[in-house]
């Protein structure tokens, strides 16, 4: 098993991964998400790794007919319930996104905030990029956002600490190869206690360019890059990398 399909990791990690600030900003992202795509009431859009419902919920409420796809029960089971407290309808799919298909089913497909590059091959890791791809329609959009290779160098930084949902974060960063992934390591220590724990992974790191080109092969007619969701440039202010697939 990889440490992606563990329920036990993402009970532990998920509240430190996604705090407040994540949440406040979903609404923001969602509707940058509708205005990117073209998107209008009732469009179908595939949230690739939804996890916890984050971004789902918020297009949903924004009229879009939502899909998550998700690897872990209990992420499903969170985004299920936050769709019912909103009052909102989101389809939620337990099913490994290296064998998901659906084609050419969705307007528009979105894997958002570093979900990609986790696989143990590039093989993996190109088999989730190709069934996205085969699953939207002609016409459609997808958008993916994540670290890559040079955000990971703009940004480096071997570690911090800091406090959140009641333990004591420390982390450790560290480059794999020539830059070929980044390796993290987060212990957490209980403010109330002195069980430590600890969990380290590896993000493989992808140059812009090589998934722009991947993109393509798998069918885009029209792939571009950003530095944000406003659109501003890839370039050295890049925030982060924004990827926009045309088919």
């Amino acid at each position: 098993m990889d440490w992606f399909e563990s329920e036990n990791f993402w009970t532990q990690y998920a509240p430190i991964m996604f705090d407040d600030a994540r949440w406040a900003e979903a609404p923001t992202v969602a509707q940058y998400v509708k205005d990117i795509a073209g998107l209008g009431e009732g469009d179908k859009i595939l949230d690739a790794g939804c996890g916890l419902g984050r971004i789902s919920v918020e297009l949903a409420a924004l009229g879009l007919d939502v899909t998550g796809v998700d690897i872990i029960q209990s992420e499903l089971d969170a985004a299920r319930e936050s769709a019912e407290a909103e009052g909102v309808p989101l389809t939620l799919i337990n099913h490994d996104l290296r064998s998901f298909q659906a084609r050419e089913q969705f307007d528009c497909a979105i894997n958002l905030y570093t979900s990609f590059g986790y696989c143990a091959t590039i093989e993996e890791d190109m088999k989730i990029l190709k069934n996205i791809a085969d699953s939207v329609k002609t016409g459609g959009t997808f958008i993916i956002e994540c670290t890559s290779r040079e955000t990971a160098i703009m940004y480096f930084t071997a570690g911090e600490e800091f406090e959140r949902a009641g333990y004591k974060v420390v982390t450790h960063f560290e480059v794999v190869g020539a830059w070929e992934g980044l390796r993290s390591q987060w212990t957490l220590y209980p403010l109330e206690s002195k069980q430590a724990i600890d969990h380290t992974f590896i993000q493989r790191l992808y140059p812009a360019t090589f998934l722009r080109d991947k993109l393509i092969d798998f069918g885009y007619s029209k792939v571009n890059i950003y530095g944000d969701f406003d659109k501003s440039p890839y370039n050295e202010h890049a925030r982060t990398m924004l990827i926009i697939g045309k088919k």
